[in-house]
């Protein structure tokens, strides 16, 4: 920490943390309600993941908090089995996590198919839009994305009742000012977030006309928002309903942070990631969460996204914004409760739609063909149709098809040898989602500067997995003015990394 604080980085550590505590407090708060709990649960998230995790973080630059993408599946938790269930749930899937770091498996969640991932992602998207869409009226969603889809239409046609059209010029008031800050302001302002002027914009319109609209409720004590587990602690983290959901969010959880790390680390030329550290470190905090009786946490990429921009430099930017966050909700809680529902509603719209990324999938069936575009496509169907882990389960049984007319030679060799001062990496057989681990590490490991040859002339097959890993790490290490060559690639492989 010591380091952190030192060589003139803190005035520009300061300076993101700002930016991403600004951009945290109306996620926090949306995320909450988008998953069925008060805001200030979300609140305290974010106060954990900032603080604690990035003290432990094993990414320098990622920055944690409650996530869109754990938003569908805590929903179904709190109605299913009630508030009480996710604190335990919580400490079991936080205490997975910290024991995964430690046995070093966090390689292995970035062999996870980007397809299944972005698949995901979008499903959800899906989920959180046909559920805030109903919040946008102050009405609650239903119990099931598919009844909230089909309920849609109803909301509309009953917008003669005078306080629902009220909610929902409110929540448009919220989208259209972060659509159009977003696109129209000015270069000297390109750090305030749009969801921070779509709040303030519709808070303001609320308050100044007197608008008869739910508004958030919070506590006058953060403190008074922490409810620490029951007596009956050990029996839930016995309970095999608890056991099961614990490992669903753990697993989760533990892919969306480090694929979100990973993208992070293609945003800077710094420290790397340390995979294991970090996912141990967001163990730690998700079993915080749970004492806490908070929402479960992950490394979110566009508080992430918005840090790196802002040119932070270490963790302290991380740690700051949690103490913002904190001081912030101990000092004007009241000002918190003068926001609309319906503007969080407004920004999570937009949040949903943003996860729903067609640009990637088109990039996946350009580059690898109709396969990862199926199971993009299925992983999406299925999160909106049946529930997240079925959803998840199906993509990855699916992305597995790749293997068949390979199982017989899924082996990969990869030989390292030192030619003047270039190395050469040669890649010999099969490279799967299944090598990825492996591989990542040795191209991790090799030195910074200097030329890289990747011989892939005896590299009989590659899988879309591996492929984009692999072009990720050619343009990473090419933008940081490394060179790296590419000897006895054709056809597919050429295109992708070439």
């Amino acid at each position: 920490m010591l380091k952190a604080l030192s060589g003139g980085t803190l005035g520009r550590d300061f300076t993101a943390s700002i930016v991403v505590f600004l951009v945290a407090m109306p996620l926090c708060m949306g995320i909450a309600v988008a998953s069925g709990v008060p805001p200030e649960k979300g609140l305290i998230t974010g106060i954990i993941g900032g603080i604690v995790v990035g003290l432990l973080a094993g990414s320098p630059l990622q920055v944690s908090g409650p996530a869109a993408g754990l938003a569908v599946i805590v929903f179904e938790i709190v109605r299913e089995q009630g508030m009480s269930a996710l604190g335990p749930i919580l400490i079991l899937a936080g205490a997975i996590q910290v024991v995964a770091g430690l046995l070093k498996v966090g390689g292995w969640f970035r062999a996870i198919s980007p397809a299944v991932v972005h698949g995901m992602l979008a499903g959800i998207g899906v989920l959180i839009v046909v559920g805030q869409f109903h919040v946008l009226f102050d009405d609650k969603p239903l119990s099931s994305g598919l009844h909230n889809l089909i309920a849609m239409p109803g909301q509309i046609f009953g917008l003669s009742e005078g306080d629902a059209a009220t909610a929902f010029a409110v929540g448009l008031v919220t989208i259209f000012a972060m659509l159009g800050w977003e696109k129209f302001r000015p270069a000297s302002m390109k750090l305030v977030p749009g969801a921070l002027v779509g709040v303030v914009a519709a808070t303001l319109v609320a308050f100044a006309l007197g608008l008869p609209v739910a508004r958030v409720a919070v506590p006058e004590s953060i403190l008074s928002a922490v409810t620490l587990p029951g007596d009956g602690l050990v029996a839930q983290l016995l309970s095999p309903t608890i056991i099961t959901t614990a490992i669903a969010i753990a697993f989760i959880a533990s892919a969306e942070t480090l694929l979100s790390a990973a993208a992070v680390d293609r945003m800077h030329n710094g420290v790397r990631t340390n995979y294991n550290k970090e996912l141990s470190a967001q163990g730690v905090g998700n079993l915080l969460c749970g004492l806490a009786g908070a929402l479960p946490m992950t490394g979110v990429i566009v508080r992430s996204s918005a840090n790196v921009q802002a040119g932070a430099k270490t963790r302290a930017s991380a740690i700051m914004h949690g103490v913002w966050i904190l001081g912030f909700v101990a000092l004007l809680p009241w000002l918190l409760r003068e926001i609309p529902m319906a503007a969080l509603a407004g920004i999570l719209v937009i949040t949903g739609v943003r996860l729903v990324s067609v640009a990637h999938v088109k990039h996946l069936f350009h580059l690898y063909g109709p396969l990862p575009a199926v199971v993009w496509a299925a992983t999406l169907i299925c999160v909106v149709a049946t529930d997240l882990l079925t959803g998840v389960l199906v993509g990855i049984g699916l992305s597995m098809i790749e293997l068949l007319p390979h199982a017989r030679r899924l082996r990969l060799n990869v030989e390292e040898e030192e030619r003047g001062e270039a190395r050469e990496l040669a890649l010999r057989g099969t490279a799967t989602f299944l090598s990825l681990p492996k591989l990542s590490a040795r191209l991790e490991s090799l030195p910074a500067a200097g030329l890289v040859i990747l011989n892939v002339e005896r590299l009989g097959h590659i899988d879309h997995t591996c492929a984009e890993m692999l072009r990720e790490w050619v343009d990473r290490r090419r933008g940081a003015g490394a060179p790296v060559e590419l000897f006895g690639a054709t056809g597919r492989l050429r295109q992708i990394v070439a």
